[in-house]
């Protein structure tokens, strides 16, 4: 089971990467459009400043911007 603390960690993480990357919303969608995932910038940036998305999701934008490690905690 995930924490509540834990849960707001994990919604941080794609905003974190593109940030660490340089990205633009604008770019993600984009990136996201390439692998087939259509998305608006201004849902792509309500949905992540909410933090309320799927794992699903998530793991689309991630890949979407070649994050391939993934930190975690114990």
């Amino acid at each position: 089971m995930i924490s509540r603390s834990r849960s707001g960690t994990n919604a941080n993480l794609p905003k974190a990467e593109i940030k660490r990357k340089g990205l633009t919303y604008a770019q993600v969608v984009e990136k996201l459009a390439e692998i087939g995932v259509s998305e608006d910038e201004r849902k792509l940036r309500n949905k992540l400043s909410r933090g309320k998305f799927t794992a699903a999701f998530m793991l689309r934008c991630l890949n979407a911007i070649s994050t391939s490690v993934l930190p975690l905690w114990a």
